[in-house]
């Protein structure tokens, strides 16, 4: 087992890991340290040759609840060149889960916001339980979900995330697999015998040829590109100095609805 106060990680004698999001006290929200210790993660797993598949998960209600709200206020204090920054540590996080060599199973037992959508939208398949809750909420604050944005659209197809990616709305989990993002729905009870399922499929098949597939289904789709990323993070940039944005998180802080809060 490895473990760092954002992380833990197991892997069983059949090769099965778990990677596991371990800050329950604050709803798995991601952070510097979550997002790095995420891309390292992903990257060791992808590199060892004992590991066959990889289940992305959650300790206590909450999968993710998105960003850290310290690390958004330290995004608040920041200058252009250190949002961009940031913005670049998600987008490799989200980059280093969506390479990973092994098949990557998302079972998600709770809400996910934000970022923890991001992080479903780069697993290969996603097992969600009935009660959980999802949403984009980014748009309420007076910015966007663009550094996830190539991998959600990637996942559910312009078309579909037209639907949930600027409303800023709830939406359940019948709904997320309607668009794409989760492939089964489950009663919570029933959420880990269905992704150990998923997960043992590939205890049947060649690593080597799984691995080939996974690249080449990459190289067959729409690829996510450095020039989507990129721009994903000028457009963020852009969106963080935007006085909108500005009056939107700081009445966020202060607990009351933004100006243009009509509901």
């Amino acid at each position: 087992m490895a473990m760092t106060d954002r992380i833990r990680i197991e892997t069983d004698p059949r090769g099965i890991a778990r990677l596991m999001l371990a800050r329950p006290e604050r709803h798995n929200a991601l952070d510097a340290a979550a997002m790095d210790a995420l891309t390292a993660a992903a990257r060791r797993l992808g590199a060892d040759p004992a590991v066959r598949v990889v289940i992305l998960q959650a300790e206590g209600p909450t999968f993710c609840a998105g960003a850290d709200l310290g690390w958004m206020q330290a995004q608040i204090a920041a200058d252009a060149p250190a949002r961009a920054a940031e913005a670049r540590r998600l987008a490799d996080m989200l980059g280093a889960l969506d390479a990973l060599p092994k098949p990557l199973i998302g079972k998600v037992q709770g809400n996910a916001f934000g970022g923890g959508i991001g992080m479903m939208a780069v697993c290969d398949c996603v097992v969600a339980a009935a009660t959980a809750r999802f949403a984009l909420t980014e748009t309420r604050l007076g910015l966007i979900p663009a550094t996830i944005g190539p991998y959600v659209v990637a996942r559910m197809g312009g078309g579909a995330a037209r639907r949930v990616f600027f409303s800023g709305r709830p939406f359940d989990a019948a709904e997320a697999q309607a668009l794409g993002l989760v492939a089964r729905v489950v009663p919570p009870a029933a959420l880990e015998e269905a992704a150990l399922a998923e997960a043992e499929a590939y205890l049947a098949t060649a690593p080597g040829a799984v691995a080939d597939a996974k690249a080449l289904v990459a190289a067959l789709a729409r690829p996510v590109t450095p020039e989507m990323i990129e721009h994903s993070i000028a457009a963020l940039v852009a969106r963080w100095e935007d006085a909108e944005a500005q009056a939107g998180i700081a009445a966020f802080f202060a607990r009351r609805p933004a100006s243009w809060n009509a509901g």
